[in-house]
């Protein structure tokens, strides 16, 4: 979304169907544009009453100012739960639905990827997606919901990156988060920041992941329909 103080309102009326369409709103992080704790005052009005629950993670403009903490402290005041290596669930009439989130990382797909080996700064850069990946897999692990939803801001397949140069692939998401989510299942993994990349996807096990970026989706939101997974 990369909200910044001109936008604030650009989302209100599109906002305003959301309860009639959706039972809980997923926020794939970028949520800002520079990080900066003024930014995220408009993500909060914009997004903290809507008429049902938010979740969310941050992405990599959400960390550029050094204030994610700030960040997420302010949204989750707002309502909004920010997740990172942790999950939240909501109740929706008589079923539960299970949201594990973290930003995630690069770092590669498999056959093509960053090992943690050589020099300091690559053992740090592959060492950071092999935390969050782990934090995202101990988070689904402990979900016992009739839905269970995997949020990521850095993509988890290769799939939902087509359109996007493939030499940016490392540096747009990692194999290890999809290994999270196939080892653990789920329902279904959203993610943001492929701008030009494809929506929709499936891990190696066969799980819908789905890339919700703006430029990708084209709307203000897009709804997905998990109810069979619930019958």
């Amino acid at each position: 979304m990369h909200l910044g103080a001109d936008a604030a309102g650009s989302l209100t009326p599109a906002l305003r169907e959301l309860p009639a369409r959706a039972d809980v709103l997923l926020l794939a992080g970028d949520l800002t544009r520079h990080g900066t704790v003024d930014e995220a005052r408009v993500v909060a009005a914009e997004f903290g009453d809507v008429g049902v629950p938010v979740v969310a993670v941050l992405g990599n403009h959400d960390h550029h100012s050094d204030a994610q903490d700030e960040i997420a402290t302010l949204l989750d005041d707002h309502g909004i739960t920010v997740l990172e290596g942790s999950a939240a669930t909501v109740t929706v009439r008589e079923h539960t639905i299970g949201v594990a989130g973290t930003k995630g990382f690069g770092g590669g797909f498999a056959g093509k990827c960053a090992s943690v080996f050589g020099e300091r700064q690559m053992r740090e850069f592959a060492s950071h997606t092999v935390e969050l990946a782990q934090s995202l897999r101990t988070a689904l692990a402990g979900l016992r919901t009739d839905v269970t939803v995997a949020l990521t801001h850095y993509s988890p397949v290769s799939d939902t990156l087509h359109g996007e140069p493939r030499e940016i692939y490392p540096f747009l998401g990692s194999y290890l988060l999809g290994e999270a989510i196939d080892d653990c299942g789920a329902d279904l993994a959203v993610h943001g920041h492929a701008h030009a990349g494809y929506e929709r996807g499936t891990t190696p096990g066969g799980i819908r992941v789905r890339n919700v970026a703006a430029p990708v989706i084209r709307t203000a939101f897009a709804v997905y329909d998990l109810r069979p997974a619930c019958d």
